[in-house]
């Protein structure tokens, strides 16, 4: 089997370990995974700040790259409902709307294909620890791939995922948000740590490189032992995969 893997902006910028390690999920599963260079981003940030139209070429110049009909394979549930929910809404009534719907569907958050397509099934090779989970709003709402991601953590035995009281409840990352409302962002994200210190866990889990970047950057200001950690780096941590 043949995939293209998207990396996402925050993958290539400060997550390039866990792109890595996303690639490897794969190849462990005998995929053979293309990366195609001049990838740039999936175009949220200007799709949320009301750039329709340059939005429009971002996403015609990420097609124009992924031709061949492979599965696209993102490490993010939220560039993953931009690319496959998005765009669709984004080119409605445009000339291009049915090369971008045979686009969109091939798109697959990494859990949902690891699961739905792959079915991989994990052996816990890690040492006994709690961990809790934080929902990405587009990924819970758009990509819908929450549930995946936590299905693969749960198959390992050695870890206990306890849930968080308000896990739909967002980080106040955002993207520009947290830029155009730092004081809203700021109060959003301290209430979710709070959630988070309240369950006692040693690490909190995400599967969108924005949201863990934003927590478990306030995290280390306050000083806190637990410490964020993306969902494929974990699973790599887990499976001793080199």
């Amino acid at each position: 089997m043949k995939v293209y893997f998207f990396a996402t902006c925050l993958g290539s910028i400060a997550y390039s370990n866990t792109c890595i390690n996303a690639i490897k999920l794969l190849q462990k599963e005998g995929v053979e995974v293309i990366f195609k260079k001049d990838q740039t981003c999936c175009g949220q940030p200007s799709y949320n700040s009301g750039y329709y139209n340059d939005t429009k070429q971002v996403a015609l110049h990420n097609i124009s790259l992924f031709k061949e009909p492979y599965p696209i394979i993102v490490p993010s549930g939220s560039c993953a409902g931009m690319m496959k929910v998005d765009y669709l809404e984004l080119f409605d009534n445009d000339g291009n709307y049915s090369m971008v719907k045979e686009f969109s569907s091939r798109i697959f958050e990494l859990s949902e294909f690891l699961l739905k397509e792959l079915k991989v099934i994990y052996n816990d090779s890690g040492e006994k620890t709690k961990v809790t989970w934080h929902s990405n709003c587009h990924a819970l709402r758009v990509s819908k791939s929450i549930e995946y991601s936590k299905e693969l953590i749960r198959q390992f035995k050695n870890v206990e995922l306890i849930e968080l009281d308000n896990e739909e409840e967002c980080c106040g990352f955002g993207g520009t948000f947290s830029i155009k409302e730092p004081e809203v962002s700021q109060a959003m994200v301290y209430n979710k740590i709070a959630d988070i210190k309240s369950k006692g866990v040693n690490y909190v889990i995400s599967g969108d490189a924005g949201c863990l970047m934003n927590i478990s950057g306030a995290m280390e200001k306050m000083n806190l032992e637990i410490k964020g950690v993306h969902l494929y780096d974990f699973i790599a941590q887990r499976i001793n995969l080199q």
